[in-house]
């Protein structure tokens, strides 16, 4: 992959939390947990090449999607053709959560398909293993334009490599990296250090 394109799955981890976004992409860091093992798995699964017709809907799995305009790069899950219409699927192994994130990286899936076929993209999908449930997500442009100032943000994080602060929240419950950056303490510290 080259440097210039910003990887699909970083917008989520953005998303979710830019401290994490930072040390994945520009530290390189990662800590596997139950759920990112979980979750590997799933993709392992899904992640098997191969097309095939499942009723009216034509599927094919494990495709790179590309787009120059808005340098984005990454694998999809799935993409389903029906009628002319073309739409991502994104697996995910829980249940919907309370945060855009796996919205904002099924958008910048339909803009690389919107780009690579020509057609507008207007609906995609999460499935969540856990429940067994796929979520329609549309492509709106309320969803458009967040997705477009994450990969803003994300570029900028890319290109200066500034170190986001870690902020405590509920989303730190299951991070897998939270014993490195460590959010609570992170928070003291900087209050001793106003006292000083």
């Amino acid at each position: 992959m080259s440097e210039d394109y910003i990887p699909i799955a970083a917008l989520n981890q953005y998303a979710y939390c830019p401290h994490r976004c930072w040390r994945m992409f520009c530290l390189g860091s990662f800590v596997d947990n139950q759920y990112t093992i979980e979750g590997t798995n799933l993709h392992d699964r899904v992640h098997t090449v191969g097309e095939g017709q499942r009723e009216e809907t034509w599927q094919i799995r494990a495709v790179w999607l590309k787009s120059e305009r808005y340098r984005l790069i990454g694998k999809s899950d799935l993409i389903e053709e029906q009628d002319g219409c073309w739409y991502p699927v994104e697996y995910k192994r829980g249940h919907r959560g309370e945060f855009n994130n796996d919205e904002l990286q099924v958008c910048a899936q339909a803009l690389c398909l919107e780009e690579m076929t020509g057609q507008p993209v207007t609906l995609g999908y999460l499935y969540y293993a856990q429940s067994h449930q796929r979520q329609p997500v549309e492509i709106s442009t309320t969803l458009r334009q967040q997705t477009l100032e994450a990969i803003a943000a994300v570029t900028h994080l890319l290109e200066t490599s500034t170190m986001p602060a870690a902020v405590y929240s509920p989303r730190c419950k299951g991070c897998s990296l939270y014993s490195q950056c460590l959010p609570k303490a992170a928070a003291k510290v900087s209050r001793y250090q106003e006292i000083d």
